[in-house]
């Protein structure tokens, strides 16, 4: 079943708040997947390249991290832990250096990016916010999802969101029924799949058309024709997100804009504690239709 949220700011003094809001909104979907969690915060950019990376053991393979890789990458490298996550700030010439080092170690990626970290986990969405202190994030936009696990295990790599590309990232409520045979076009392009999570086939399918070219819009447009099922996707980019619904649309969706913010949720209570909701314009996004702002 599954639970989408993501808010968009439009004025720069309600960055603070982000995480607060995003963190209520994520919460109120429990119900509709409490297994997993996860999120993606766009915050303050550093000059420099964040990879957000995730361990089981982390008090472990954190400890001296940062010093290791900065001796691996022959660059300085900055390091702040939360709970089982770490973002590590390095020069983004270095960064195919530094996931080739991560990967002897055994270090799993979530994402890369100049303003986007990305935390997920299994457990109930208020557990995960907590653990990760979601609330106390700050950032110009973010998008959530909460699991109800149907086509894969229930594992922290098969949260949402999914990254595939720089600052990019995707979450999915449905099922696509040609991710198999997408897998294999993908694969031969160089975005192989790393999971059996069919949300991670339709974000390696965004950042390939996006490496060929397209923008966000050309790119969701694309998801109509290629990828088969019902499916719900809000796609988070360095500067703004992106919805599309399959042309049947049968996941439930809203979506509410003010002068303040544009949210969206999988259901209308998921919006219904924002600020100036009341006043806020709310439709259902249609089907087979692209929408996405951009700061």
């Amino acid at each position: 079943m599954c639970g989408i949220v993501g808010l968009f700011l439009k004025k720069e003094e309600l960055r603070p708040k982000l995480g607060e809001l995003l963190t209520d909104m994520l919460v109120t979907m429990t119900d509709r997947g409490p297994d997993s969690a996860g999120i993606a915060i766009y915050g303050d950019e550093a000059g420099r390249l964040k990879l957000t990376v995730q361990s089981d053991t982390p008090e472990a393979t954190f400890h001296g991290l940062d010093v290791a890789l900065s001796h691996a990458i022959e660059s300085p490298v900055a390091m702040r832990v939360i709970d089982t996550h770490a973002v590590l700030t390095l020069p983004e010439a270095a960064e195919a250096q530094a996931r080739a080092y991560l990967a002897e170690k055994g270090i799993r990626v979530m994402g890369a990016g100049h303003a986007m970290e990305i935390y997920k986990e299994v457990g109930l969405p208020r557990d995960v916010a907590r653990r990760f202190q979601l609330r106390g994030m700050a950032g110009s936009h973010g998008i959530g999802h909460t699991r109800m696990a149907t086509e894969s295990a229930v594992t922290t790599l098969g949260a949402h969101p999914f990254s595939t590309g720089t600052d990019q990232c995707l979450v999915h409520n449905g099922s696509l029924s040609n991710h198999n045979q997408m897998r294999r076009v993908l694969s031969e392009k160089g975005f192989a799949p790393q999971t059996a999570n069919d949300t991670e086939v339709a974000a390696c399918y965004i950042s390939s058309r996006l490496a060929e070219g397209a923008n966000l819009g050309e790119a969701l447009e694309g998801t109509l024709k290629d990828l088969d099922g019902f499916f719900t996707f809000v796609v988070g980019t360095r500067n703004g997100f992106g919805v599309v619904r399959d042309p049947i649309a049968c996941k439930p969706a809203v979506m509410a804009e003010t002068e303040d913010y544009v949210a969206f949720g999988s259901e209308y209570r998921a919006l219904a504690n924002l600020p100036g909701i009341e006043t806020a314009r709310v439709w259902e996004p249609e089907p087979a239709t692209v929408y996405f702002w951009e700061r």
